[in-house]
């Protein structure tokens, strides 16, 4: 089979790549190649993304989910792992059971669900009480948290890769329990109106793939992926659609992935 071309590749270091490119029809990423996808898709609460409508049916947006995650499945390895960053729920624009809904949808296209972790963001100071207040008419309940549903292909134990982990003792009985507690990210530090924190990456990558393995980010965003892939010493892909948000990224793996400017080739001098 033929490599396909680097004309989208916008940036390469070390063993991570960022291509500019539509996910739904990017050429990029070969089938079956892919250990683990990481990542935070658009969550349809008209956040101001650079080059996605992200406020449009529901319908449309779990067809949309549905497009994307067949696309994950058919990229990712037969032990493939896939954690899902996405919210419990959501209010704006009326009630719906977002990960009900795409937790369904990833079964229906044949992934598979092993668990669920809650991420606890720890921002409940910031919120306030919604719908009737001191009254049964109308109280609205809000969970001040977010999920990652983790997935799997075909089988859950894995059998390649290079068998090295790296995680540590205290990390791996900490990271198991299903309620993980770390801040968000500052959307005015990053720059992006919604970026995850490392510290969800690196969870993620550390806990569920062997050193060298390939993790992939099909919505890069603001490159928290890919930095958590350096400093994990794994292959990191990610696809991302918005050419200023490709250029975040590409900016924050150099200053926070302390790649040495050497190390790096710009796209022009692949073939």
């Amino acid at each position: 089979m033929e490599s396909p071309r680097n004309d989208n590749l916008y940036f390469r270091a070390d063993s991570v790549f960022i291509y500019h490119d539509d996910f739904l029809t990017t050429e990029y990423v070969e089938e079956n190649s892919i250990d683990l996808i990481v990542t935070s898709p658009p969550y349809n609460v008209d956040i101001k993304y650079g080059s996605y409508d992200d406020d449009i049916s529901y319908e449309g947006y779990l067809e949309f989910t549905r497009e994307w995650l067949a696309r994950c499945l058919a990229l990712a390895k037969d032990d493939g792992r896939f954690c899902l960053n996405i919210p419990l729920d959501k209010n704006k624009g009326g009630q719906q059971s977002v990960c009900a809904d795409i937790t369904t949808i990833a079964k229906q296209i044949g992934w598979k669900y092993h668990s669920t972790i809650i991420w606890n963001e720890q921002n409940i100071s910031r919120r306030t009480a919604w719908g009737s207040w001191l009254s049964a008419s109308a109280p609205y309940v809000i969970a001040p948290v977010e999920v990652i549903v983790i997935l799997y292909k075909k089988q859950w134990k894995k059998i390649g890769g290079s068998r090295q982990s790296d995680i540590t003792r205290d990390e791996f009985l900490e990271w198991t329990n299903g309620v993980w507690n770390f801040s968000g990210e500052s959307r005015k530090r990053i720059g992006h109106p919604a970026p995850f924190p490392v510290e969800l990456p690196r969870r993620c990558v550390k806990l569920f793939t062997f050193v060298g393995d390939t993790v992939l980010d099909p919505f890069l965003g603001s490159g928290s992926t890919l930095i958590a892939c350096l400093e994990g010493k794994r292959k990191g892909i990610g696809v991302e659609i918005d050419s200023n948000y490709c250029e975040l990224a590409k900016q924050r793996l150099i200053a926070e992935g302390r790649i040495n400017q050497r190390s790096f080739l710009e796209p022009d001098k692949h073939e």
